[in-house]
């Protein structure tokens, strides 16, 4: 009997008062390999959260449904993390202390897998994690690994692509604003755009941070405008980047780009609520339906994702991380299978070494664990009619920049004029 996905909720320790827990249970057979993981099924991320664990989900029933790995049928634990970084110490304790689970996986986004890094570390566990933004480099933890397409130095590939097109305009821009929310990952990412700036002889007229509780952006995007800056990178998680987008159409905003480090707006929600007002905007993406012949792997998991997920009330779409959720865990499932058990130091040091074949294509990762090679894509959004889901299925609606191999479209600039 294929493992049955239970989500209870349970009086725990006090620290994990109100979690909700989602369990696979294995079928009957040998001992289950567990698997454990904090993840968002509540607040501010759990859109993301809950089309993570669809996709963990679709690998469990894969798996089990070929008779497990090595034998052995899998299980999947995970908690609510709430979108809260409180609360991911104490789940992971619980996972490993009483769950006793065999891994653990991270859940979705920087803030929510920093706070488990002291976990991992201290019990020597495999850390596979789903995207975190350069972590590591606070850490250099020999067992981490990341999923997210970021490359070598994932903070500088992930905002690269932003600055590489900027330096290919002409007349060539000067100043930039940078601009981000009080958070973990927005830290970072402007940390790297700072370097890029000034790698690309940008002058920074604007470099500021606001509460991650802003509401009203509009005065943000005004103290901007005030400064003519020629570039504006933004590095935003969901809410704030849907209200940056509305307060740049709102206020009126003129610079020749916009965008940059946005997350949220590869989401089906974000771009029913915004349609057009994503016109002219340059984002970083994972994905997109004008990459259909080269990921065609990618192409037939979304059919099993979004069939699923519509089903479930989740982002319908799936582009950005249900596919790379799947490939976590392919590789662990490979990982294993090829040092025959859970071993965790055996599994580091394959991971280390392997060729990973994924749904989002081969995967090779470097010594601090992200990937060896990046394949990060600068993209604008292009054409956007009205609030409809189903013109983001097809393509048309994202332009690719960058990189040069990936590029589909070219850059309409300044971003008042992209919007006609």
């Amino acid at each position: 009997m294929l493992g049955i996905f239970k989500r209870a909720l349970g009086a725990m320790a006090a620290s994990l008062a109100s979690l909700a827990m989602v369990g696979l249970a294995a079928a009957q057979g040998g001992a289950p390999i567990k698997i454990g993981c904090g993840m968002a099924s509540t607040g501010g991320i759990a859109a993301n959260g809950k089309a993570a664990l669809i996709s963990m989900q679709l690998w469990a029933d894969d798996v089990n449904a070929k008779g497990g790995i090595l034998g052995r049928k899998v299980e999947l634990i995970c908690y609510d993390d709430q979108s809260s970084p409180a609360t991911v110490p104490g789940i992971y304790t619980k996972l490993l202390d009483v769950d006793k689970v065999d891994l653990i996986v991270s859940g979705y986004g920087t803030n929510l897998i920093a706070p488990a890094m002291p976990i991992a570390m201290q019990r020597n566990m495999a850390f596979m994690t789903l995207f975190a933004l350069n972590i590591n480099s606070k850490f250099n933890y020999d067992r981490y690994f990341q999923i997210m397409p970021a490359g070598p130095e994932p903070a500088m590939g992930w905002t690269g692509g932003f600055f590489e097109v900027a330096a290919g305009m002409n007349p060539k821009p000067q100043t930039v604003a940078l601009v981000g929310a009080d958070a973990e990952y927005p830290a970072l990412a402007l940390e790297a755009a700072r370097v890029h700036a000034k790698q690309k002889g940008f002058k920074i007229v604007y470099d500021k941070t606001y509460p991650p509780n802003t509401v009203d952006y509009a005065p943000i995007i005004r103290a901007i405008q005030a400064t003519n800056a020629d570039l504006i990178y933004v590095a935003s998680y969901p809410p704030d980047s849907a209200g940056m987008v509305r307060s740049a159409n709102e206020v009126g905003l003129k610079a020749r780009m916009f965008g940059g480090g946005m997350v949220g707006l590869q989401f089906a929600a974000l771009r029913t609520q915004l349609g057009p007002l994503m016109n002219g905007v340059v984002n970083y993406e994972f994905y997109t339906p004008e990459l259909s012949s080269k990921f065609p792997t990618i192409d037939s998991f979304l059919e099993r994702y979004q069939a699923r997920a519509v089903k479930e009330g989740v982002d319908p779409l799936g582009f950005y991380l249900p596919p790379y959720a799947y490939a976590m865990m392919q590789v662990l499932e490979q990982a294993i299978t090829a040092t025959k058990g859970v071993d965790q130091a055996k599994l580091a040091e394959h991971m280390h070494k392997a060729e990973f074949d994924t749904v989002v294509g081969k995967v090779r990762f470097g010594k601090n664990g992200e990937w060896l090679a990046g394949r990060t894509m600068a993209v604008q959004y292009q054409n956007v009619t009205g609030n409809d889901l189903d013109q983001w299925k097809k393509a048309g609606r994202v332009s690719i920049l960058h990189p040069p191999e990936l590029k589909t479209g070219t850059l309409k600039a300044p971003f008042q004029d992209s919007k006609k």
